[in-house]
């Protein structure tokens, strides 16, 4: 993508806590509201909604398409970091937020990178394989039939219930952060489904891949994205927040400027290609991007990927989604990108999706000319 640098254009909207298009737009194209073929200006749809409370703690919308930024949108609200408090935040361009489980999509994206490299085991190798000092595991013929595509598609058959809140032990990411071996203590749950059949949304499966990624490439898997994702896209600020064990919390510690994250969703659009580099294969994302699963409503999963129910690449949506309203979504029909990030943490999970629905189906896609 050309690198672009354009003075800072500061907007705000006085009494509102909205900012608009703020400070410089390295790497990214502009396009306006009618050359990105849109009927109307979302962002303005945006800020009329946030006024008049609407959108309740949404911190910022991005929106991409044709490989040129169209809208962007901050706000101020409540903000915390891995639950931490931060108190009022006038979010900005250079403002790091959350991921949350977004975090997992790019876990995956990492798990595809060293395939092609050689550093990490084909899908179908058993889990158990990688983790041989769990001698009593690894010789349970049940628990070896558990592979690396179905930690890809949470079908491990493991019992895992994340439903609970994460303050509490009986959430089972919160006890897997607080065990002294949380790849043991994952790998070790009672198996309660034949793997493969159930899809169970566990942040042990997310950590588990990280722990194979790690040990395949001999770094952690935040250094690992900084050289083989994030430079090739020259995404310079990052964080990945480490867990209790000193190590990057893989399910759900990264941390992004939005903008840096519509560069994956362009990534992604780009078939895995930046400039003239393949930074993930291709094949990697095609089948990443195919319905594996039914993972709740009309909604199936990939490789730790949210798709429509019988979806692939060419006919509908690619999602990643976080706690608190935390979204990466992709239409390759149109060549569009969003990125939503909010604050409305650990709200019952009808209620954090509520507002990027609404944004997504009430605010832009309706604007689209075609």
């Amino acid at each position: 993508m050309q690198n672009i640098i354009l003075s800072l254009i500061i907007g705000s909207l006085a009494g509102f806590g909205i900012q608009t298009q703020l400070l410089a737009m390295d790497d990214w194209e502009t396009a306006s509201i009618l050359e990105a073929g849109f009927t109307w200006d979302p962002g303005e749809k945006l800020d009329i909604a946030f006024n008049k409370g609407e959108l309740a703690n949404l911190h910022s919308v991005i929106v991409v398409r044709d490989s040129r930024l169209v809208v962007e949108r901050y706000y101020e609200g409540i903000d915390n970091h891995w639950g931490a408090s931060l108190g009022n935040i006038t979010f900005t361009a250079d403002t790091l937020h959350d991921l949350r489980s977004v975090s997992k999509s790019i876990v995956s994206l990492l798990y595809g990178i060293a395939l092609a490299e050689g550093k990490v085991p084909t899908i179908d190798t058993a889990l158990l394989d990688q983790f041989p000092e769990y001698e009593d595991l690894v010789s349970d013929p049940d628990r070896r039939r558990i592979t690396v595509e179905h930690a890809l598609t949470m079908t491990m058959g493991l019992e895992w219930n994340e439903k609970f809140s994460y303050s509490e032990m009986r959430n089972s990411e919160t006890a897997m952060e607080y065990a002294p071996d949380r790849f043991w203590y994952v790998l070790s749950r009672p198996i309660v489904d034949e793997p493969g059949t159930r899809f169970n949304y566990s942040g042990g499966a997310t950590t588990v891949l990280a722990g194979i990624i790690s040990r395949g490439v001999g770094k952690s898997v935040l250094d690992y994205a900084k050289e083989k994702l994030f430079h090739p896209l020259s995404i310079t600020k990052v964080e990945w927040t480490n867990g209790l064990n000193g190590e990057p919390a893989a399910a759900s510690g990264l941390r992004m400027t939005p903008r840096d994250l519509a560069k994956v969703g362009q990534l992604l659009l780009n078939q895995g290609r930046w400039d003239d580099v393949q930074v993930i294969p291709a094949e990697w994302l095609a089948s990443s991007f195919m319905a594996r699963v039914l993972s709740h409503g009309k909604t199936s999963y990939g490789y730790h990927w949210y798709l429509p129910r019988n979806h692939r690449w060419s006919n509908g949506q690619v999602g990643a989604a976080g706690n608190g309203g935390q979204r990466l979504v992709i239409f390759p029909d149109y060549q569009l990108i969003i990125v939503i990030t909010a604050g409305n943490y650990n709200l019952p999970d009808k209620t954090q999706s509520a507002y990027p629905r609404k944004i997504i189906r009430k605010l832009v896609l309706p604007a689209l000319a075609n």
